[in-house]
């Protein structure tokens, strides 16, 4: 029996190259390639802001509001098998400060088993890697009895173009959301658990003294200091994590980090200059919460803190703390005994010599996107990454040889699952 051809990395470094074009030629690229593997191809045409979401919402200053374009192709089986559908996300960070890096992000280069580009790891190999897996099949020959859809979805902003593919129809027996992984397991880890999170807002008025100084140190005692008035609120937050904490238990979370939930405040502003009371002081928040306690309980409860913290205190009482939800996502899993988890980890072992493990730790991870919106399992898995721009680094990578074994774990999953 012949061996496998080794999987490749040119169609990677291709759309490397197509980024300084912008993302309609490297959907056209896609497109292409995939109507080359004799694909049935739709581009999508949608504006996020007309796609219904279930249990998920984002503010209008966070929503991506220009109309977008996914690329998802079906090829279709000959009947009688499970369906699969793949998607990854071909948006990434906006071009800024290539200044840094000292490999070019345009070239695709491989340095010390590395493969360099902008967006490489946050999502062109998770692009790349569907196609290219879909090649390795395809050139194996013999028939899928179950349909294979490829999506290339925007994601970024919540540009929710998951969500876009499955309300025009696209739906499947399982899903997988192929992303590298920055933990350091790269193809050996699985993602089937996605903690919800709520992102937040609370000010807090402020009243400056009656003077027209520009000066208020000496007249501080006349006004009202929304800093002072902040503690109350923070020892609010504070209380309500610490219940949370108590009482909400997650098996999954509690074995990773011995806590299911967390009360994140990550930044205070007071805008104004100094010697001047501020008229008001925002908190911003995250909240996360596990599978199976839903988003508008959470919700709630931080509600119920703050209307409880505002009425032991006067001013407070009389000028309530504002909150405003930023953006909200709900969580979801997949059991270990799963059928898909259990043809996906098969896979991993084949292609790595290696059992999986289970990380639980992303939080908001598109897995949730087809469990909560069309009810459909999504587990998560990619090689490993790292030096991603959108955390402010330089030199994005992707581990070439794990990119390859990602190509044949991808491949073994719709041999197992569509065969």
């Amino acid at each position: 029996m012949p061996a496998e051809p080794e999987p490749g990395i040119n169609f990677l470094q291709a759309l490397i190259r197509l980024v300084p074009r912008g993302e309609a030629a490297v959907q056209a690229h896609v497109a292409g390639a995939l109507r080359a593997l004799g694909c049935e191809v739709e581009v999508l045409r949608y504006s996020p802001g007309d796609v219904t979401m279930r249990d998920e919402f984002a503010a209008a200053q966070s929503l991506a509001a220009e109309p977008r374009e996914a690329v998802v192709a079906r090829l279709r089986g000959s009947g009688g098998g499970r369906s699969v559908m793949f998607f990854a996300h071909p948006d990434g960070e906006a071009v800024h400060g290539t200044g840094g890096w000292t490999h070019p992000p345009f070239e695709g280069v491989v340095s010390n088993g590395r493969l360099h580009g902008w967006g490489v790891s946050d999502d062109l190999a998770g692009v790349a890697n569907m196609v290219d897996s879909l090649r390795l099949v395809v050139s194996q020959g013999g028939a899928l009895r179950g349909d294979v859809i490829l999506a290339s979805t925007p994601s970024k902003r919540h540009a929710r173009g998951m969500a876009a593919v499955m309300q025009h129809g696209y739906l499947a027996d399982a899903a997988v959301y192929l992303h590298p992984a920055e933990s350091g397991a790269g193809m050996r880890e699985v993602k089937t658990f996605a903690g919800g999170q709520l992102l937040f807002t609370i000010t807090i008025a402020g009243h400056q003294p009656p003077t027209s100084e520009p000066d208020h140190t000496a007249f501080a005692h006349l006004g009202v200091n929304p800093a002072d008035k902040l503690v109350l609120v923070l020892q609010a937050l504070r209380a309500l994590d610490a219940a949370r904490g108590a009482r909400i238990r997650n098996p999954s979370l509690q074995d990773a980090i011995g806590r299911s939930t967390n009360l994140l405040v990550s930044g205070v502003s007071a805008p104004g200059k100094a010697g001047r009371v501020p008229l008001e002081c925002v908190v911003t928040c995250a909240l996360s919460f596990p599978p199976g306690e839903p988003m508008a309980s959470a919700q709630a409860e931080v509600e119920a803190a703050l209307h409880e913290a505002a009425a032991g205190d006067d001013w407070l009482r009389r000028n309530p703390p504002v909150l405003a939800w930023l953006s909200g996502v709900t969580g979801a899993e997949v059991a270990p005994d799963h059928p898909l988890y259990q043809v996906v980890s098969r896979a991993v072992q084949d292609g790595t010599g290696e059992a999986p493990h289970v990380n639980v730790l992303h939080t908001s991870s598109d897995i949730r996107v087809p469990m909560v919106q069309q009810g459909i399992p999504c587990v998560g898995l990619g090689p490993l990454g790292g030096n991603l721009t959108q955390n402010g680094r330089h030199d994005e990578w992707v581990d070439v040889a794990d990119y390859r074994r990602g190509v044949l774990v991808v491949a073994g999953i719709i041999n197992g699952w569509c065969r």
